[in-house]
């Protein structure tokens, strides 16, 4: 789709020195970080559908398509005319453009479709859709992490999970057997309970048919319009998971009541509810009484692609600071070649490819857990680990991003309101910063293993840089008898995910980014509090060059 430019010549003045319009551009092969961490992760194979996926996220076509999607928003359409429940969810058809961009794509299905490297595969496209519209991103995500919960059940697995892989989106609300493909959502939150899913009050009581019936209310059921959800309710042999279709057996509308839609903060495109359940049926996913235990591996799922939501709102923020930044000039010369918005940047820079290198290791000991027992102990804690750091970055980070554009970033029509409103999302989804430091403290009591696995990660790089070393040396202070308790446990988190993501550059980032990473981030006078007091071996023009999409 053509991208004309409009009038600059006007009756009072001529518009000079705005940045042209960002778009039409291959989101993937423009940026090296994630190309190169793809690669080292095992991915190469996948660069020429990430390419062309890239593309897509990446054209103006589709930013209109955000722009639409976050402007008029889902309704609720709780009744017809007649007064017939309905409980449907009306979205915008730029809405239905996105998900269908996403999910005929691959990017629920690829994880579990492809043979080699799948969510490295899933990981980079959840990366560059996030930069498309972050929004949509959270059906397809539930939709690739409930793979999981359902194999718990080999009946229900071989009904539902061809569905979740068919790689089509289809919006139509009808039973789930006469659809081309199957969205999932999730409703586990309540009330009273928030993080604590086992003051939990939903009830099921079995149906005498193999199936149940649940009673109770969801505080927050997101993506209402999902054909199936995966809830957790009360039996008699305690908390216990479910699968609850919004059409019954018999092709009648299933008792999933929408109570009404979440007006949130951000994350506008996307539907978020409370539910209520009059009796709706349910079939059990996993043994009675195991609910927590069966839903355990989908939420690292989510982990996962909570911190590629992170890592895709901030390269998002990067690539338009960049630009505008690129562009605009002050003073004589472009923002960028000034030394200290050139700082900013470049430390701007050094977070997002951290980002980016964490979030792909951690893609690649999921495609690698099944048959390596170290990969499987390492993902374990690592994803805990990078979901919390990765995704407390990203409110400050958008902030940076938005004042290196002054003014022009404060106002609705650029992208940064939008991009800074969604970014406190990923660290409150799927466990806020203290139940993920008190998941980290229980995998290490629990799954020393863990631990070790990687603690064998962090050796790696040990005598590469002195900083890193020195950085690694602190962190085993925690572990002496008596300093590791709920009182230091986000400490713990915070200094154990940045040496993860040290490691993970290592591994996978030219060595300048490495060294830069170490000097910046890890070195004992620096103490990371604003963005822009640069190391002076931090090789900026390097980082910088390394980042600007070219278009």
């Amino acid at each position: 789709m053509p991208h004309y430019a409009p009038q600059s010549e006007l009756e009072t003045h001529t518009v000079s020195n705005q940045p042209k319009a960002f778009g039409d551009v291959d989101l993937f092969a423009s940026d090296k970080a994630l190309k190169g961490a793809v690669e080292k992760a095992g991915g190469g194979v996948h660069a020429a559908k990430l390419s062309e996926f890239g593309k897509r996220c990446g054209a103006f076509e589709t930013q209109d398509w955000s722009r639409q999607a976050q402007e008029n928003l889902p309704k609720l359409k709780s009744f017809d005319r007649f007064g017939h429940r309905l409980d449907e969810v009306e979205f915008h058809p730029a809405y239905h453009n996105l998900m269908s961009l996403g999910l005929d794509s691959g990017l629920s299905a690829s994880a579990w479709n492809e043979g080699e490297a799948g969510h490295v595969l899933h990981g980079a496209m959840m990366i560059l859709m996030n930069q498309a519209d972050a929004g949509v991103t959270c059906p397809m995500s539930m939709t690739y992490a409930c793979v999981p919960a359902l194999q718990s059940t080999p009946e229900i697995a071989d009904a539902w999970i061809p569905r979740v892989q068919a790689s089509s989106y289809d919006p139509n609300f009808i039973p789930a057997d006469r659809k081309t493909g199957v969205t999932i959502g999730m409703a586990m939150t309540e009330k009273q309970g928030g993080s604590d899913v086992r003051a939990n009050t939903t009830r099921a009581v079995p149906d005498g048919q193999g199936g149940y019936i649940l009673t109770g209310h969801k505080w927050f059921c997101s993506a209402p319009m999902s054909d199936a959800f995966l809830t957790l309710a009360y039996t008699d042999e305690g908390l216990t998971c479910f699968l609850v279709p919004r059409w019954k057996p018999d092709g009648t509308r299933n008792g999933i009541h929408v109570m009404r839609l979440k007006d949130k903060m951000g994350d506008k495109s996307n539907a978020s509810s409370e539910i209520e359940y009059h009796g709706a049926w349910a079939e059990r996913l996993g043994e009675e009484g195991r609910g927590v235990r069966t839903i355990i591996d989908m939420v690292q799922h989510t982990r996962y692609d909570c911190i590629l939501g992170s890592t895709g709102g901030i390269r998002a923020a990067l690539v338009q600071a960049l630009w505008h930044t690129s562009q605009r000039r002050a003073f004589q010369k472009a923002l960028i070649d000034q030394p200290a918005m050139r700082a900013v940047l470049a430390d701007l820079v050094i977070e997002s490819e951290a980002a980016t290198a964490i979030a792909m290791r951690v893609g690649a000991s999921l495609d690698r857990m099944a048959t390596d027992e170290h990969e499987a102990a390492f993902m374990r804690l690592a994803t805990p680990l990078a979901k919390y750091w990765v995704c407390k970055r990203q409110p400050g980070f958008v902030y940076e991003a938005l004042e290196c554009h002054g003014g022009a970033g404060y106002v609705e029509e650029g992208p940064m309101p939008r991009l800074y409103r969604q970014s406190p999302l990923n660290a409150i989804w799927e466990g806020s910063g203290n139940v993920i430091a008190l998941d980290v403290l229980r995998a290490l009591s629990r799954e020393p293993d863990s631990l070790e696995a990687v603690q064998a990660e962090l050796k790696k790089p040990l005598g590469r840089h002195h900083a890193y070393d020195a950085h690694v040396g602190r962190l085993a202070d925690y572990l002496t008898p008596g300093n590791l308790h709920e009182g230091t446990a986000r400490g713990f988190a915070r200094d154990a995910a940045l040496a993860l993501q040290g490691a993970a550059l290592h591994e996978m980032a030219p060595d300048f980014v490495f060294d830069a990473f170490c000097a910046q981030r890890l070195a004992s006078d620096r103490n990371g509090l604003l963005y822009g007091d640069v190391s002076p071996d931090v090789d900026q023009g390097r980082l910088i060059e390394r980042a600007i999409p070219a278009v």
